[in-house]
């Protein structure tokens, strides 16, 4: 074959040439929140790394324990994967319980799909994985129809060999009956994998959009049942058309800003501090532009007093209370209650050592 057939056969049929990929963070390589350090899967909705989590509820926690992390493994072409790790195990999944990987993506990224018109495209999902067990496995892509209905399709994957790095595609049909309920900031797709899963919520492909919901394969690989055993993924991918064309890479700073949109920190150094109006004797503020505008007014989650430093007039003061109001998806009005001191003078906020400032959580 030509060089040029070969290019040929690996562009998109469908879409741009660039901006394919839905995914964000589909090679792992921003983690602001865990710094590529492992962390326990616990119950409920968590996010790991950037843009990924993981939901796992009461009942299959009771049942396993797990960690997850970004490592520094991954086929040709990606230093990261994530990695999922069965730390322990008592019992098997209950009937009602389960555990899944998952992005939410926005309908800003899924509106190209056209649902709900005759124009609708179907989408294709490609990634990398690697699983200490062989055999086939469930995922489940979900949207929310434009009556309010959340409507899924599963499909399914085979890992052929154990702890061996395999490319996989899973097609995702068009739906020309119902369109997404979301289109702008709030959740478009849910993409799920499923990790482990008891009977209600185990099912067969059939390749449809149906509203009962199902997220695994009845005798499908269920890992979170296997002490020891470990999952892995990356080279993640979400395009319109029916052909899988090659990672989209993009540079860690274009990465990094997209993923600020639902996450930021102000890092974890005592190099970082902020200038404050002390508008009152003891009182004082100072604005925060987020580093870019946030998908939604975020929630904010502040140090401890303790850990934070003031100065005024070149000496450290008391302070009781610092924290963030007047939120909104672009900037913040941070806040000291000061002992007291010169209204119009200038108060400096640091941290006290090596932590953060302030979190920023604006996502799903």
């Amino acid at each position: 074959m030509s060089n040029a057939r070969k290019l040929a056969a690996n562009l998109p049929r469908e879409g741009q040439l660039s901006g394919r990929n839905m995914i964000q963070n589909g090679a792992f390589i921003v983690d602001q929140r865990e710094l590529f350090t492992a962390r326990t899967v616990t119950t409920g909705s968590q996010r790991f790394v950037d843009r990924w989590g993981f939901y796992s509820d009461s009942g299959a926690t009771n049942n396993y324990s797990a960690t997850s992390q970004a490592v520094d493994d991954g086929p040709p072409g990606f230093e990261k994967s994530l990695k999922f790790t069965v730390t322990g195990q008592t019992g098997a999944i209950p009937a009602a319980s389960e555990v899944i990987f998952r992005q939410v993506l926005e309908g800003y990224q899924t509106n190209r799909l056209d649902f709900g018109t005759a124009n609708a495209k179907n989408s294709t999902l490609s990634f990398w994985v690697k699983s200490s067990i062989a055999g086939n496995f469930g995922f489940t892509a979900q949207f929310v129809n434009s009556g309010g209905t959340n409507l899924y399709c599963l499909r399914s994957y085979t890992v052929n060999s154990a702890n061996t790095w395999e490319y996989k595609t899973i097609s995702i049909p068009k739906n020309t009956s119902n369109s997404f309920q979301q289109k702008t900031h709030l959740p478009g797709f849910r993409l799920n994998w499923d990790l482990g899963e008891g009977a209600n919520y185990s099912g067969s492909v059939t390749g449809n959009w149906q509203s009962a919901y199902v997220n695994g394969l009845s005798g499908g690989v269920k890992i979170a049942n296997t002490n020891g055993a470990t999952w892995q993924i990356t080279g993640v991918m979400l395009e319109e058309g029916d052909q899988a064309s090659p990672f989209e890479y993009e540079d860690y700073d274009r990465t990094l800003e997209t993923c600020q949109r639902y996450y930021q920190t102000s890092g974890s150094n005592r190099t970082y501090g902020l200038p404050f109006n002390q508008y009152t004797t003891t009182n004082a503020y100072s604005n925060m532009r987020w580093w870019k505008k946030m998908r939604v007014t975020p929630t904010i989650t502040m140090n401890s007093v303790g850990n934070y430093n003031i100065y005024n007039t070149s000496a450290s003061r008391g302070k009781s209370a610092v924290g963030i109001s007047q939120l909104s998806a672009n900037s913040g009005e941070f806040y000291i209650t000061t002992d007291p001191l010169t209204a119009g003078s200038c108060t400096h906020l640091n941290t006290n050592g090596d932590t953060y400032m302030w979190l920023a959580d604006a996502d799903f």
